[in-house]
């Protein structure tokens, strides 16, 4: 199925392979995942009910932006304040395996993400934003277009944010 605008189109297939991107952000701004998969649905909803206004360029960054400002609006009306809250960690191991040393790398890999994830959470909505914006590979003027400011305000945000990250997470650098 194609949508299409007048200046511009996109497939909805196209979209939907961003899902998980989406999700993923969605989780760290709502820190909830049921709350998570409705702003992803909302948007969907609002990126599918605008198609027409998709100007080209890049589908993800215009899905990103799409789901910030849903967020936004989400916010006011909700008028309640984001709490950061730790990733639920899975406390078994793989199926399969030696036991033991599974055991003991699960646990590590938990340690290690539960200690990024609290220190990607103790940055600025919009810090964290922009970081993850960066993981998920989107350039400096996509990042921009998804936050609605200027490049090199994101590139400024992006150096304090990774300072900061550096700085919390500096144990795991020796």
């Amino acid at each position: 199925m194609t949508d299409q605008g007048p200046q511009g189109s996109f497939l909805v297939a196209d979209a939907v392979a961003h899902a998980d991107a989406l999700f993923n952000l969605a989780c760290y701004l709502t820190s909830n995942a049921s709350e998570a998969e409705d702003l992803v649905q909302e948007t969907f909803a609002r990126a599918l009910s605008s198609a027409a206004l998709f100007r080209g360029g890049s589908l993800k960054a215009w899905l990103f932006q799409i789901l910030r400002n849903a967020h936004i609006d989400l916010y006011r009306k909700a008028k309640v304040h984001a709490h950061a809250t730790e990733l639920e960690v899975w406390e078994g191991g793989p199926e399969g395996g030696d036991g033991a040393s599974d055991l003991s790398s699960n646990q590590m890999r938990a340690l290690v993400a539960s200690d990024v994830d609290k220190a990607l959470r103790s940055l600025t909505t919009d810090a964290r934003t922009t970081v993850l914006l960066d993981i998920e590979g989107l350039r400096e003027v996509e990042i921009a277009q998804v936050l609605g400011c200027a490049a090199g305000t994101v590139k400024s945000r992006l150096a304090r944010a990774r300072g900061l990250l550096r700085l919390k997470l500096k144990d795991y650098a020796r």
